[in-house]
């Protein structure tokens, strides 16, 4: 797949750059990416909820109310689990939520995610950003020149760059990451994924190094 790169004025430049259809253009497997994001998602949660069981609660052991007559269920101590306050049933303990997912699953997770998102010309290609100092204005005028002030952004570049980042940290709908850093969570969480002419060949490099 061949795709145009623009300039930070936002204007078509007579430069153009070949995807690699190894990594761009193969058929998208919606499974692994769903497995994949759902891998990404679990490792970001704590697994610290803890609620305490009866036998952590500390109350009176003495019965309330009789066995049978009152016509209500049947309860214990204060810590029953039916009365408010009470301990709870099978409540949640602190576990673990991260699970294995094979290194070619993962592979395949993210070449399918690039793939959906080229083939639905989701990819923009810009020349190298050079920010001589962090200028958040200047960075936003750029997503307005490529007319996607108003999308979920995701910026791509080779390595990384002090000033871009800091260009773009209070913009809200605009991540920043480099090549190495991709993932399929955050490729399948943007609107529009921009790339740097480098960061295609960064990308590329990065696969065909581990023989991805």
């Amino acid at each position: 797949m061949e795709l145009s790169i623009y300039n930070s004025k936002g204007e078509v430049t007579d430069k153009k750059v070949n995807l690699d259809d190894s990594i761009f253009g193969i058929e998208p497997n919606e499974h692994v990416i769903w497995l994949d994001v759902k891998q990404y998602l679990a490792n970001q949660r704590q697994g610290t909820h803890k609620s305490k069981e009866r036998s952590e609660l500390s109350g009176s052991t003495r019965k309330l109310i009789r066995q049978k007559g009152s016509g209500g269920a049947r309860r214990g101590d204060i810590n029953s689990p039916l009365l408010v306050g009470g301990a709870r049933v099978f409540g949640p303990k602190p576990r673990d939520y991260s699970f294995k997912l094979n290194k070619k699953v993962k592979v395949l997770a993210r070449k399918s995610a690039l793939s959906l998102k080229a083939k639905n010309n989701g990819i923009i290609v810009v020349e190298d950003l050079l920010f001589d100092t962090p200028k958040t204005k200047a960075f936003a005028s750029l997503t307005k020149n490529l007319q996607l002030a108003d999308k979920k952004l995701l910026f791509v570049l080779p390595a990384q760059n002090k000033n871009v980042y800091l260009s773009a940290r209070n913009l809200p709908r605009v991540n920043v990451i480099t090549a190495s850093e991709i993932n399929t969570y955050a490729i399948m969480n943007c609107s529009s994924m921009v790339m740097t002419e480098s960061s295609i060949a960064a990308i590329g490099d990065l696969f065909n190094a581990k023989g991805e």
